[in-house]
């Protein structure tokens, strides 16, 4: 079968999603998912199974950035042709990388030292240089910066995932707009699940917790039957 008619049947069989926020689970299961993946190359599936090693949120901390992971990450970029994937994968590393700065300072510690492997990307050294300020002045590249710093202050889990889940989908649908039949959007289409899949456990688990505290609360019989209407 021709690559491109590949795409284009693999695409037009996988149901679109809603608005990131108002769907309760991604547009389609894992398995049915992968079923559909099957029609990809051999060469395809392993450079998307490397993407997705990469930058998948599902079972890691959004900040999880050890020395592996970056080695990992390395590697695979010098095997990812497409210029779309790489801003892609460089993109969502850097990401982590602002997280994980963001929670270092948050636990008090300091910039981090001239030299160390701590971080991926351009934007080590310039936060690093910019530690005090609440943004790391990163500027227009990454606006969401200091909010996310105000909402890690206030301790808010849930706003803080949301905004950077919002920020990952924003940056997925960016690149979306220029592919629409080929191997990029069949990637993009997968990390936009992942990201539809971390907010909804994200969300259960924010529920299971509001849920624990109004039984501890002694609400009882009147926590079971409010649990499932709240936002």
């Amino acid at each position: 079968m021709d690559p491109q008619d590949r795409y284009v049947m693999l695409l037009s069989s996988l149901p679109a999603s809603e608005r990131l926020f108002l769907a309760k689970q991604p547009p389609i299961s894992r398995i049915k998912l992968e079923r559909r993946l099957r029609v990809l190359s051999e060469e395809d599936a392993h450079t998307l199974a490397q993407v997705e090693a990469i930058l998948n949120w599902g079972g890691l901390p959004m900040d999880t950035l050890d020395t592996d992971i970056l080695a990992k990450a390395e590697a695979a970029l010098q095997h990812i042709e497409s210029g779309t994937l790489q801003s892609i994968v460089r993109h969502r590393l850097e990401m982590r990388t602002i997280i994980a700065a963001l929670r270092r300072r948050k636990q008090g510690e300091g910039a981090p030292a001239r030299g160390a492997v701590w971080g991926f990307g351009r934007v080590t050294s310039h936060i690093a240089r910019n530690w005090t300020d609440p943004g790391f002045r990163l500027g227009p590249g990454f606006p969401w910066v200091r909010k996310a710093a105000q909402l890690l202050d206030d301790e808010d889990a849930v706003g803080f995932e949301r905004l950077v889940l919002e920020s990952a989908h924003r940056d997925l649908h960016r690149h979306d707009a220029r592919h629409h039949f080929d191997f990029e959007a069949v990637v993009i289409y997968v990390l936009k699940w992942s990201i539809f899949d971390r907010w909804a456990r994200a969300k259960a688990e924010d529920a299971s917790k509001r849920f624990e505290n109004l039984v501890a609360a002694g609400l009882g019989a009147r926590a079971v039957l409010t649990f499932e209407g709240e936002a």
